[in-house]
């Protein structure tokens, strides 16, 4: 017995490789390209100081893919510094709680070196620098960066400070990129210092009276993707329906697409219907649909 179906790998590696451009994405762009230009500006010119970018919005809203997506056309692009060599990002994803020592050795690991836990954190943390500056790093990306913060803790001065530092660094700025839940921000701003370096950008839920040709374009480009029409689903009581069972979030909006339209594309299907959507989702969250 196989435990793949194949059949079903197929459709769903087409619908998830897919990606819909919100125009939240552009503010990124935007955003990111201006950290770019100033680390570009920072190596000709000294004392300029290097920018950085704090990217928030609720779970499941789509910030992550947003930024993989962004980081990897950055990095694909071979933009060239003023030293001559294409400048990378690397991401980081930060899961439970982590000391700066942990941070160091994570980030060394997104470099692709592995090292040690036995060494000091000063000499983790130099290593970071070396390698950064040996591949052209010029940016990191410190995905659900809420987790190094705790209410009240000590430790979250030297986070700060740190990151702040980082892009200070003479020898080597870092751009630093850091994403999470909303309470990142506030983190942040508590820190003037680091507050002044960094630009925000935040991920807004959806709101039916201002995304509905949004959300339209998204179901139609993902249907089409998979031969299904879905002309006589699309009404104002389904669109309102799909908004709240997916808490008003864009990436759970497309995650239960991208199921429904797989199930039914297995069972043959050439039209959806809000009971395709209404079993996907009980069948995702145990609860009934309706």
């Amino acid at each position: 017995m196989s435990f793949v179906n194949m059949e079903k790998v197929k459709i769903a590696k087409q619908l998830k490789a897919a990606h819909f451009e919100l125009p939240r994405a552009n503010e990124l762009k935007v955003a990111f390209q201006k950290c770019v230009e100033e680390y570009h500006l920072s190596q000709s010119i000294s004392d300029l100081e290097v920018r950085g970018l704090v990217v928030t919005g609720e779970s499941r809203v789509g910030k992550t893919r947003e930024l993989k997506s962004l980081v990897r056309e950055f990095n694909e692009s071979g933009t060239l510094m003023p030293d001559g060599r294409p400048a990378k990002v690397v991401s980081c994803l930060l899961s439970g709680r982590v000391t700066f020592k942990d941070l160091g050795i994570k980030t060394l690991k997104a470099l692709g070196y592995d090292l040690q836990g036995t060494r000091t954190q000063e000499y983790i943390w130099e290593r970071v620098l070396d390698q950064a500056e040996g591949q052209g790093v010029i940016g990191i990306h410190y995905d659900e960066c809420q987790h190094v913060f705790s209410d009240g803790a000590k430790s979250n001065r030297i986070f700060l400070d740190s990151f702040k530092s980082m892009m200070k660094e003479p020898r080597w700025p870092l751009m630093m990129i850091l994403s999470g839940v909303p309470s990142l921000a506030k983190n942040v701003q508590s820190y003037e210092q680091l507050d002044n370096l960094v630009g925000l950008v935040h991920f807004q839920e959806i709101h039916l009276k201002r995304d509905t040709d949004q959300l339209v374009s998204l179901l139609y480009q993902y249907a089409d993707q998979a031969e299904i029409e879905i002309d006589e689903l699309v009404t104002p009581d389904f669109l309102a329906r799909l908004d709240h069972a997916c808490s008003h979030r864009w990436g759970l909006v497309i995650e239960l697409l991208i199921e429904t339209l797989i199930t039914s594309k297995l069972k043959g299907r050439t039209q959806l219907t809000i009971k395709d959507f209404a079993k996907q989702f009980s069948s995702q969250t145990g609860l009934p649909g309706k």
